[in-house]
């Protein structure tokens, strides 16, 4: 890696002694040699990145990535998904278990863990709680815990038998393992396609009501406190589960949730066209659902925002809306729509550099002389067009594609590795 000096930027990070001040970083062999409010450094050859008017921070940590290998590899693969990550401002992230086979034993653990090597972006393997994700039987939870797995969840199936989670949830206390929940009642999801509304019924679809969020985190939130162990809410989308996870916090229960970048801007409305774009799991709630689940961001309700990245291929998503997959591209959007949803730098760092690794118990990258070099610089001014050439997935099911967005990432640091956004 080149030394590379960055000028007059701007650092956002609670708690760092240069948190909202203006300084110059010097990084040389992948660590930060110097910073400070005017840093000299003598040799002339140095690249020279100008920082003014952007933000220096760790690197983004996505907590809810789907990558298609092994075994869907046309989708996405762990290059492309990391290229699609590193251009999006991630440095780290967690991919769920939604393969063939799913990571559900050490061997596939292992080969995430071992492709990945080498990588800017470091990729992190959530493993399957239970065998083929099916709800039925445990995985080997401590295998893959030991063989690098940061955390348990059956992706983007519910644990529909209680006794299973509660089981899950105790298991994984016993080694410090962490469950992600998927909270949706099938049985009142009903398999349908779209959130229970005005907008359901005015476009003639079956709705799946808020009621069957609610449900499940209800019924996890007893099972986690019943065990005393803690539990974290992937992908929330209702003002009833922002509720239920905030009183529970109020009581010093260890729970932790995240939203989806798309919940904080996209509505239902927008499937007026049948895009299935916006064809996604939790479906798209209404304006009044989005407006609490950001004022549970501002609020610390909510801990982190997520891309959900879910790539297709082009068969899966061109055809009638109720029968094409769930799921968009988003590693390269989280920070045009968390811009777009109207949140401020430091809202935008806690949740998606800070908070993912705090729940995941990883180490927050440091800003300070000595430190390794992990880090994103962004701004939230500047716009670019997210297109065939910019877009570095293999999919490009996103009802953003071909828009001109605002909020740039412009240059991601990690493992002694640079990458610039052109």
């Amino acid at each position: 890696m080149k030394s590379l000096l960055i000028t007059s930027v701007k650092v956002i990070l609670p708690g760092n002694e240069f948190h909202q001040q203006q300084v110059d970083v010097f990084i040389e062999k992948g660590k930060i040699a110097q910073i400070g409010k005017s840093v000299k450094v003598a040799d002339k050859n140095i690249e020279t990145i100008d920082g003014a008017g952007k933000i220096l921070a760790p690197g983004f940590f996505d907590l809810h990535a789907n990558f298609g290998e092994p075994g869907l590899e046309t989708k996405e693969d762990i290059v492309s998904g990391t290229a699609a990550a590193a251009a999006g401002g991630f440095t780290g992230v967690a991919v769920m278990p939604n393969t063939e086979p799913a990571i559900q034993s050490r061997s596939e653990v292992a080969l995430i863990v071992n492709t990945a090597k080498g990588n800017l972006v470091n990729v992190h393997p959530i493993g399957a709680i239970s065998k083929k994700r099916e709800g039925k039987e445990l995985a080997e939870l401590f295998d893959m815990k030991q063989t690098g797995a940061v955390a348990f969840s059956d992706g983007n199936r519910s644990v529909q038998q209680a006794g299973l989670m509660s089981r899950a949830l105790l298991y994984a206390k016993g080694f410090d393992g962490l469950i992600f929940s998927h909270a949706e009642d099938e049985s009142m999801a009903g398999g349908n396609k779209m959130n229970e509304g005005a907008m359901s019924t005015y476009l003639g679809m079956k709705g799946i009501p808020n009621l069957a969020e609610s449900l499940m985190v209800s019924r996890d939130l007893y099972l986690a406190e019943y065990t005393g162990a803690p539990i974290h809410f992937a992908s929330i989308s209702t003002p009833e589960a922002v509720d239920l996870i905030k009183k529970a916090k109020a009581k010093g229960l260890p729970v932790t949730c995240d939203v989806a970048a798309h919940q904080l801007v996209f509505t239902d409305e927008d499937i007026v066209g049948f895009d299935s774009n916006y064809k996604v799991s939790p479906p798209l709630r209404t304006k009044a659902d989005l407006k609490v689940l950001l004022k549970g961001i501002k609020d610390g309700t909510i801990d982190a925002v997520v891309s959900q990245h879910t790539p297709h291929e082009i068969e899966f998503k061109n055809v009638e809306f109720h029968i094409a997959k769930n799921g968009i591209i988003g590693l390269q959007t989280v920070l045009p729509l968390m811009v777009r949803a109207g949140l401020n730098e430091e809202q935008i760092v806690n949740s998606l550099s800070v908070r993912p690794r705090q729940i995941l118990g990883l180490e927050v990258p440091l800003i300070e002389e000595g430190a390794v070099a992990n880090l994103v610089i962004f701004d939230s001014a500047k716009t670019w067009s997210f297109d065939e050439k910019t877009n570095k997935s293999k999919s490009k099911n996103s009802p953003l594609f071909g828009q001109i967005l605002k909020g740039a990432v412009e240059l991601v640091i990690n493992n002694s590795q640079i990458i610039k956004n052109d």
